[in-house]
């Protein structure tokens, strides 16, 4: 009787957008990695292959999930997490290389990536410490304690180094704003953003003047509720420091390839033949989409193999290019309808652990989407981040459908008492 009661509060306009999310990317994942002589969907030769057989290995995935009692992600949150870290750890003993990085787990023909599954165990983890009564976010301590269980996995999978992985997880510190950080972390980390931006874009001294000025007029403003000059010479001391070490920054600790991505972003000494010529390529395809797309199967530059790694990085090419403006739209909105629903859900939440960890979830697929979309538009420096539900790899399809359908059994099962 009570597994009735679960199955009937699941919330099934949340599984239907996922659904269409994931066949949709099949869909985008068959097109662009069709061979010239198409052979059986379910030929495992073939990536679209594997892509269909991770896609029926998650229904009982989906089963186990709905099915265990949600008070288990709960009580062991942190086993959980602790594991995550041991895998992760173990990367540099027992991990496959590949371009450089370490973060594979490699058994015959079967690969694993521990940092797709990781943000699963971070979001647990860090729900169930805001979920604590005691815990207070305007309390030092507490923030420390916040900060560093996102800290630890950033820092080992730095280390393999993947940036783009490890990116992700600062989204969880919109999380943490959501449950009471003070507004100036957040405040300090887009202004730092910005700053690091302009720096690369023009000279540091006029970068330092516009911000003396700023500084100037903004003490005179507001000197009757913040009457302390030396707040304002700190301020003003700790953005001269930063401007000027941007440049040593970028040309002593970024590594070459890194560089490269950010030079390619603002039309730097680029060699659209070596290291601008993905994104190039990824721009050309999705501009030749036009308003209504070449058609299905019918992308010039996706089966003309333009566009590298298009079935996983750049896998929203494919959607530019055969479905157009039109059809790029269609998706973005679904994203963003599944977003908002989880947010909705979340904020409807009995429990407080099943309202942070809805917010996890919702911020790791809004990063996640949000990156991979902006990068192929040159918005955002290109880096390894894979579209959910849509690029190609049983990790990152069974690592989000997991992320999101913990959160759909907690949802289902609000009803009970924790």
């Amino acid at each position: 009787m009570k597994n009735q009661k679960v199955t009937n509060n699941i919330d099934w306009i949340t599984i239907l957008l996922y659904a269409i999310l994931v066949c949709m990317g099949w869909m985008t994942i068959y097109s662009a990695s069709l061979p010239d002589q198409s052979t059986s969907i379910f030929d495992v030769s073939q990536i679209y292959g594997k892509q269909i057989l991770f896609i029926i290995l998650s229904i009982p995935l989906i089963i186990v999930i709905l099915t265990v009692d949600a008070k288990i992600y709960d009580k062991y949150a942190f086993i959980f997490y602790g594991f995550g870290i041991l895998l992760l750890a173990g990367l540099f003993v027992l991990g496959s290389s590949h371009k450089g990085q370490t973060n594979w787990y490699s058994f015959g023909g079967f690969s694993f990536q521990p940092s797709e599954f990781v943000k699963i165990a971070t979001s647990l983890v860090l729900a169930k410490l805001l979920s604590d009564v005691q815990i207070n976010l305007k309390n030092t301590n507490h923030q420390f304690m916040a900060f560093g269980i996102i800290g630890l996995p950033v820092f080992l999978i730095m280390l393999q180094p993947d940036a783009g992985s490890a990116m992700i997880f600062f989204a969880l510190f919109l999380v943490l704003y959501r449950e009471g950080l003070p507004g100036w972390y957040l405040g300090t980390g887009v202004i730092a953003i910005v700053l690091f931006i302009l720096a690369l874009l023009v000279k540091p001294l006029f970068l330092i003047i516009i911000s003396l000025v700023i500084m100037i007029v903004t003490y005179f403003a507001t000197r009757r509720a913040m009457r302390n000059p030396l707040m304002y010479l700190f301020i003003f001391i700790g953005i001269s420091a930063f401007v000027f070490s941007v440049d040593y920054v970028f040309e002593n600790v970024l590594e070459a390839h890194q560089k490269d991505r950010i030079n390619v972003l603002f039309d730097k000494d680029v060699n659209m033949q070596s290291e601008g010529y993905n994104l190039n390529q990824a721009m050309i395809a999705i501009g030749s989409g036009g308003w209504i797309g070449k058609g299905y199967l019918e992308g010039t530059q996706t089966k003309g193999g333009f566009v590298p790694e298009q079935h996983t990085d750049y896998i929203f090419t494919t959607v530019g290019e055969e479905w157009g403006f039109a059809g790029a739209c269609v998706v973005i909105t679904i994203f963003i309808t599944l977003l908002l629903r989880i947010i909705y859900l979340a904020e409807r939440q009995k429990s407080k652990l099943s309202r942070t960890y809805g917010y996890c979830v919702a911020a790791i697929l809004f990063m996640h989407f949000f990156v991979n979309i902006t990068m192929l538009i040159k918005l955002f420096p290109t880096v390894g981040v894979p579209l959910p539900f849509f690029s190609y790899g049983g990790s990152s399809l069974w690592a989000f459908t997991i992320l999101l359908f913990i959160f759909i059994k907690m949802d289902a099962n609000k009803v009970n008492e924790w």
